[in-house]
């Protein structure tokens, strides 16, 4: 690799573990749990998240502590490499704009990227900016092509239950209360910045199917280009229990031969909070070939 050193957050939903590996680094979220602050993947695990999740304590985010960030960017320059930081979408956290007003006083050595991404696709940002740097790619060179591929990407996601969306403001009492009565299963979507509406059905099975036509959609129109030249992958994530995830790999690597099925991955936290258990998301990128 050149002397470009990439960073990420647990947003990206790569473990500390597989961070050392990858010979990269990942500032861990914080989260306040009953009054009590907690790091993911260091002394908070997905099963105890989903524990506190379920007992109905207050669960909310927070961005990582500023001297935690800075302390980390200054041991990795002081070889004399430069960084690329790569955090969760600013439209779904002021992390990464506070990155980038602290990066302001690092001469040019830290870029921050804004790519707009999470989870699964955000982990995808992360291979490909370890593959240009193994390329000899600059960290400028880098950011440019991270945020000219910024779009190429989508995310479905079905949910298992309106309580959490209820519970955080983002859904009325009342259409909560509809949408049980008439076990509505919403898909949402994140395309860019934005957590919006995609579709409503009533199964899971319908569900998969909703979200198997959308990436089947995407492939046959604003990524053809991509798919004929065998630069798209296909990334699944879950809150809670994997089984349904791991099944629904199967089902699109017989749906998607063109592209194959790489990570099967618990859902990011931080987008869990707001979703709660249950929940099944696939998503497309282009990648670094």
């Amino acid at each position: 690799m050149s002397n470009v050193k990439i960073v990420t957050d647990s947003n990206s939903g790569i473990t500390q573990a597989e961070a050392q590996k990858l010979g990269v680094s990942v500032i861990p979220m914080p989260f306040l749990i009953d009054g009590n602050e907690y790091f993911e993947d260091i002394n908070l695990t997905q099963e105890e998240f989903y524990e506190h999740l379920k007992s109905d304590v207050p669960v909310s985010t927070s961005q990582p502590a500023i001297g935690n960030v800075t302390e980390l960017w200054e041991k990795l320059l002081s070889d004399g490499s430069e960084i690329v930081h790569i955090p969760m979408s600013s439209g779904l956290s002021e992390s990464c704009h506070t990155a980038e007003n602290l990066a302001k006083n690092y001469g040019g050595k830290v870029h921050v990227v804004d790519n707009q991404r999470i989870s699964v696709t955000q982990k995808q940002s992360v291979f490909d900016a370890i593959k240009l740097a193994e390329r000899g790619m600059s960290a400028a060179e880098i950011k440019e092509y991270l945020l000219k591929t910024k779009f190429d990407s989508s995310i479905y996601i079905s949910l298992g239950t309106l309580k959490y969306l209820k519970k955080g403001g983002r859904l009325t009492p009342a259409a909560a209360l509809i949408g049980t009565i008439f076990k509505i299963k919403p898909v949402l979507q994140i395309q860019g910045e934005k957590l919006d509406a995609f579709k409503k059905v009533q199964t899971l099975r319908q569900a998969k199917s909703a979200m198997t036509e959308a990436i089947r959609h995407d492939f046959d129109t604003r990524f053809k280009d991509y798919v004929a030249a065998g630069e798209m992958q296909i990334q699944i994530a879950y809150t809670g229990e994997n089984t349904e995830a791991l099944e629904f790999k199967s089902e699109l690597a017989a749906a998607f031969p063109e592209a194959e099925v790489t990570f099967v991955d618990p859902l990011s936290l931080s987008v869990s909070c707001h979703i709660g258990p249950g929940a099944l998301a696939v998503a497309c990128a282009r990648i670094v070939k």
